[in-house]
């Protein structure tokens, strides 16, 4: 995570998408308003398909890490197509850009949702 924040990804390309957002997000509890950095590395593309890494657990060490992938797809056919298949360039774009599977010797998650 720590060389994923140091990465300036702004204006690089991915698989024919742009990077036109990357940032580590921040939360703001509503309830008691204490606020958290460091919650997340959030990447926007020029297509509007998002990709955050997000590290739950306590520590570092058994931490999971979670990668959630957004992608809106306008034509309706595909849209029950299975997700796998329909996100397969930006699951692609995410392993090239986290290098998680040199990192881990993991070749793929655990839960898929």
């Amino acid at each position: 995570m720590a060389d994923l924040r140091a990465a300036n990804l702004l204006g690089k390309s991915f698989d024919g998408r742009t990077v036109t957002l990357f940032d580590d997000f921040a939360y703001t509890d509503p309830v008691n308003g204490e606020h958290t950095t460091g919650q997340g590395v959030r990447i926007g593309f020029d297509d509007g398909a998002r990709i955050v890494f997000r590290l739950s657990g306590t520590g570092t060490s058994g931490a999971t890490l979670r990668v959630y992938l957004e992608h809106y797809e306008p034509q309706p056919e595909r849209q029950h197509a299975e997700t796998q298949a329909v996100l397969a360039g930006l699951i692609a774009t995410a392993r090239a850009i986290s290098g998680v599977e040199a990192r881990t010797g993991r070749k793929a998650p655990d839960v898929v949702t």
